[in-house]
């Protein structure tokens, strides 16, 4: 439950004292330890509970009526209990000593401190009352004999086991969505040899160039690009969406999704770690380990909790031994054991991981990958969302429509603006560079490139410079427009294209017109938000006219063109200093700074990874609908995290009173540390049980 604590190998926590739980994605997932840990703990519990049985059942005769004297002396019986309760006790339960010593040297006081002080208290006050009962006085004695708690010891030792027993079997179910991702991919490939023959080789076997054959039903062994054929790809696994996608040559696609309807051939380009199942279990696994901000709340108060129990149970003993019936020192003991059980923050310190665990698990299957915890926290806060247009809002596979020239001939400027754009990721260069092989234009050598991201790209050929790029980038280097150009310019506007510049020294001689397509589930994706209450802002690079002719049929509230990299990050300051909780979607390396700026970046997964890295949530599909499933999930995690602080830290609190004896004035009766012991584990069973409903939440 401690990211910082890290082991070599399986082992207890320093701090907690609970299990280490291996680190998914950092090799292969290794369940023997958790596998023994549960066969350990369960014959632990059903060998304390077989003989912990005769010990209660001695113990609990008088008070049903019953006498064990007519088939056992009490002289005997005493030492049948003695022994069998220290089987029990430091048999099955000895690890929750040397877990209770340990937290005392480090004074990391945690639920196995208040265990170990609680049932050992019990053990030794009944084990020196068996074997030198002379050394108590009479206030320790009822009808002439000093009582015994070997069955309270015992007991609770057997709950203790089973509650752990029960977190061990949770604990490892809360990984399930993680190991079922890391079960998904595949485990061998059909390799196209330069021969032609083909070999079945292993995934790990696989280099980046490979030519692979995928068949109808077989499983896509890595990330690559279709060369031949087309098929339907089931993409469930990564988008969470059941209809499969049409793909053909010049397609990419993604590594454990099912190939279902073609054959083809593909050529490897991510392979082992780099691969977007990789990266989405190391996503997982990171955010499952991270804190949300709550839990520093959640620590802060479980590091006065122990030691404010251990208080209590001074005190609890204190005021029994000073105002309390005979026995008052037994019944001051008995209570201050159950103190110490019952407020156990084994709870306490589960409360928020598990529900992350869950959450995170849950969110990565329906292709929601969060970052860490703080994101999980800070999502469903969000009230403003400033969006980029292209790959955001629109499809991201922008095509040219038009192509005019002016003081250049047109196979120079297509040659020139093919060769500039090759070094860019940007989805326009794409465009640009698919319409240059189309047309079959050169791509001439390049001197001198350079990039200004959010502008465009400059570089010598032959003898001349050009710049290719945004109306204004090519106005900061001087450039003149014709006036054939401009009017162009304008009518590509009014019909939502982009223009990209060429100029050639200081005159333009260029334009490209490049549409990019509305997503299909953008409208939807909109109005989901707006009943969400979330604030909708375009920021783009763009032209005025084409972003309002893609923002205003969106309804979008507030549209900002022509911005730099940098003028959305101070858009993004401004509204964060006016008191917006914001968040910024885009998938562009010119996106990446205000992805970072803001308060939850939101990348989409077909973006590049740069946006992916800077960003705070990744929607694997590049779906907008996914920001509305986020809040969604975040809420519900958050949600699930304070019903569960509410189980642990006022379910144990409220429990106090009544183990120090609060009720008896009233009642006449105790809480019997046997009871306490059971509130306690169920305490932590439910923290545990409610993480898991986490797994079926419903985000769409």
């Amino acid at each position: 439950m401690h990211p910082e604590v890290v082991s070599d190998g399986p082992g207890d926590c320093p701090k907690c004292g609970m299990p280490l739980e291996q680190v998914p994605g950092l090799g292969p997932v290794d369940d023997s330890h958790a596998n023994a840990e549960i066969r350990q703990l369960s014959l632990k519990f059903w060998l304390g509970l077989f003989l912990s049985l005769p010990v209660l059942a001695v113990a609990m005769a008088p008070m049903l009526g019953l006498s064990p004297e007519a088939w056992i002396p009490r002289s005997i019986s005493r030492w049948v209990e003695l022994v069998l309760a220290t089987v029990v006790v430091f048999g099955t339960g000895g690890g929750f000593f040397v877990k209770g010593a340990r937290s005392l040297r480090g004074w990391n006081l945690n639920m196995f401190t208040l265990i170990a002080m609680g049932v050992g208290a019990a053990y030794l006050y009944s084990a020196v009352a068996v074997l030198w009962p002379g050394l108590f006085p009479a206030s320790f004695r009822h009808h002439d004999e000093v009582e015994l708690y070997f069955e309270a010891a015992a007991i609770i030792t057997v709950l203790v086991n089973l509650g752990q027993l029960l977190e061990a079997k949770a604990r490892r179910r809360t990984g399930q969505a993680i190991q079922a991702l890391i079960g998904l991919a595949a485990k061998s490939a059909t390799l196209l040899k330069p021969d032609g023959k083909e070999e079945e080789v292993d995934i790990e076997d696989l280099h980046p160039g490979d030519r692979l054959q995928v068949r109808p039903g077989e499983k896509i062994p890595v990330d690559g690009i279709i060369l031949e054929g087309g098929s339907t790809i089931d993409e469930s696994m990564l988008t969470g969406e059941p209809l499969p996608v049409r793909k053909q040559a010049g397609d990419a696609v993604v590594g454990a999704t099912i190939n279902q309807t073609g054959s083809f051939v593909m050529e490897a380009r991510k392979v082992g770690a780099d691969t977007m199942l990789s990266q989405i279990v190391r996503l997982v696994a990171e955010a499952q380990r991270s804190r949300a901000p709550i839990q520093k709340t959640a620590d802060r108060v479980a590091a006065w909790f122990v030691p404010a129990v251990l208080v209590a149970a001074i005190l609890t003993f204190s005021a029994w031994a000073v105002w309390g019936p005979q026995p008052a020192l037994a019944l001051g003991l008995v209570n201050a054991v159950s103190v110490l059980i019952i407020a156990c923050p084994c709870a306490l310190g589960l409360a928020t991981p598990v529900s992350i665990m869950v959450g995170v698990g849950r969110a990565a299957q329906a292709g929601i990958l969060i970052k860490d915890a703080e994101a999980i926290e800070t999502t469903g806060k969000i009230d403003t969302l400033v969006m980029d247009k292209t790959g955001t809002l629109t499809a991201g596979k922008p095509s040219v429509t038009d192509f005019e020239t002016s003081g250049a001939e047109e196979a120079e400027a297509l040659a020139a603006a093919n060769a500039l754009e090759r070094h860019s990721e940007h989805p326009l260069a794409r465009a640009i560079v698919a319409f240059a092989a189309e047309r079959g234009s050169d791509s001439p050598a390049l001197e001198n490139f350079e990039a200004t991201p959010g502008g465009g790209v400059s570089a010598s050929i032959g003898d001349a410079h050009w710049h290719l790029g945004s109306r204004m980038f090519l106005k900061s280097h001087g450039a003149s427009f014709p006036v054939a150009l401009v009017t162009a310019n304008e009518r590509h506007q009014r019909e939502a294209k982009t223009s990209v510049w060429l100029a050639k020294g200081e005159e333009a001689v260029a334009l490209f017109a490049i549409s990019d397509a509305v997503k299909e589930s953008t409208p939807a994706a909109i109005e989901t938000l707006h009943g969400l209450g979330i604030r909708l802002i375009m920021a783009t690079g763009d032209q005025e006219t084409t972003a309002r002719a893609v923002a205003e049929p969106l309804k979008i509230d507030e549209i900002h063109a022509g911005l730099s990299p940098e003028d959305k990050i101070r858009l993004i300051r401004e509204l964060k200093a006016s008191g917006r909780r914001v968040a910024m979607a885009g998938d562009g390396i010119n996106d990446a700074p205000a992805l970072a700026e803001a308060d939850l970046g939101i990348a989409m997964g077909t973006g590049t990874d740069v946006a992916i890295e800077s960003a705070h949530l990744t929607l694997v599909k590049g779906d907008l609908r996914g920001v509305a499933h986020a809040i969604t999930a975040s809420k519900a995690v958050m949600r699930n995290i304070r019903q569960n602080l509410f189980f642990a830290f006022f379910y144990n609190a409220a429990g106090i009173p009544l183990a120090a004896g609060a009720l008896y004035p009233l009642t006449g009766h105790l809480l019997n540390p046997m009871i306490a012991g059971a509130a306690m584990s169920l305490s932590s069973v439910s923290v545990i049980t409610n993480a898991l409903r986490l797994r079926k939440m419903r985000l769409g």
